[in-house]
């Protein structure tokens, strides 16, 4: 799994033309951080079943969701944050994945631009079949919501921290970001929040990682983003328990 360093600085969240929870637009500034390219698959997914003996999604197994390269869904927000951990990595914050979707660029309404793609067809697609943000990111609008850390309140905007915002400290439903293949319109726009109680599985419902950045060097100056591999010590863990999920077919 390969992940982009999203660099520090300020950007405006939100979009001024739109829904309540959406307003007002409000500058940010972020650390830098790591966030996935693509969210997690089947794929990734598989040596964690194998590893932990965790329960698969509810539709695992189920045709249409089964495609090792199609986005892991059906997971609670606690399932995603439990295989975030086992990966050395955490959910992103809702600020930091629209930074990260925006990919540096201001006033677009999707994450690539403003032009919407040609809806497909009812389906959850594979990874990669949507066109990529400035940053290399796929998979943010028309594909699945995405689950972030932060609780999810419609007026926070209004009170939002300037700096590295973590959202309310309670609530009753997380915030989930981008979205998705079963709704009549997929394509998200970049502003949108969404939300969900944090105990129910659905299937639009997937998960990209993210990672601090500090204890990883830039070999590009700071300037735009590095692409980063998954760690070592992650890749030789997935490897056995590759093999040991194979053992057992």
């Amino acid at each position: 799994m390969e992940f982009v360093r999203v660099t520090a600085g300020e950007f405006v969240m939100g979009w001024g033309a739109g829904v309540p929870a959406e307003r007002p637009p409000h500058s940010v500034w972020l650390d830098d951080f790591l966030i996935a390219l693509r969210p997690v698959t089947n794929a990734d997914f598989l040596p964690y079943l194998a590893a932990t003996g965790a329960a698969a999604p509810p539709f695992w197994n189920t045709p249409g969701f089964a495609d090792t390269a199609q986005p892991v869904v059906g997971l609670s927000w606690d399932e995603a944050t439990a295989f975030a951990a086992w990966m050395g990595a955490r959910l992103p914050t809702e600020a930091e994945w629209e930074k990260a979707a925006r990919g540096g660029v201001a006033d677009a309404r999707f994450p690539w631009g403003d032009d919407r793609p040609r809806t497909p067809g009812r389906a959850l697609p594979r990874v990669g079949a949507t066109p990529a943000n400035a940053l290399g990111l796929t998979d943010l609008s028309g594909v699945c919501h995405e689950w972030c850390a932060d609780w999810f309140d419609e007026t926070y905007y209004a009170r939002s921290p300037r700096r590295d915002p973590r959202g309310p400290e309670q609530g009753d439903r997380r915030v989930s970001r981008g979205g998705a293949w079963r709704h009549a319109d997929p394509w998200s726009a970049v502003a949108h929040r969404s939300s969900l109680p944090p105990h129910l599985r659905y299937s639009d419902y997937g998960v990209r990682l993210a990672r601090g950045a500090r204890a990883i060097p830039s070999d590009n100056g700071g300037a735009g983003a590095l692409r980063l591999p998954a760690s070592t010590a992650w890749r030789e863990r997935n490897a056995r328990c590759s093999e040991k999920a194979s053992s057992r077919d």
